[in-house]
């Protein structure tokens, strides 16, 4: 089963990530390919398509950041972690962010679509094979 994902579909199933301003064409297609490549279809199977959306998903939400970054004056590819606390006059808010992210999750810690692709790519066993 190769995968056999495009824009289009993409965008369906993660209708969140709709924007074809946000997230144009090119840059879905970019990380499909780069999905295609880096997850092996017979360790992912049946999950290979899905596995492949969180992988395109959570790459385009942090270059969406980078590009906001940007925007606003910042430089792209700071690594920041998620926030945790906001404070407007005498409101604040804060929030555990340890207790959603993965141990040893690193990079894909930074988005919720990361953690999902980790948390599935834990369990089909994406590691090594011994023959």
């Amino acid at each position: 089963m190769a995968l056999t994902l495009t824009p289009d579909q993409f965008r369906a199933d993660f209708p969140a990530l709709a924007s074809t301003t946000t997230y144009p064409d090119a840059q879905v297609n970019f990380w499909i390919e780069l999905a295609a490549i880096r997850l092996n279809e017979a360790r992912w199977g049946k999950l290979l398509q899905y596995g492949a959306e969180l992988f395109v998903a959570h790459n385009l939400v942090l270059q969406a950041r980078d590009i906001a970054d940007v925007a606003a004056g910042g430089d792209p590819g700071e690594v920041t972690g998620p926030a945790t606390a906001k404070s407007v006059d005498k409101v604040s808010v804060s929030y555990d962010a340890q207790s959603v992210a993965l141990t040893d999750g690193g990079f894909w810690n930074m988005s919720s679509y990361g953690i999902q692709f980790l948390q599935l790519a834990r369990m089909i066993g994406t590691g090594g094979i011994q023959l």
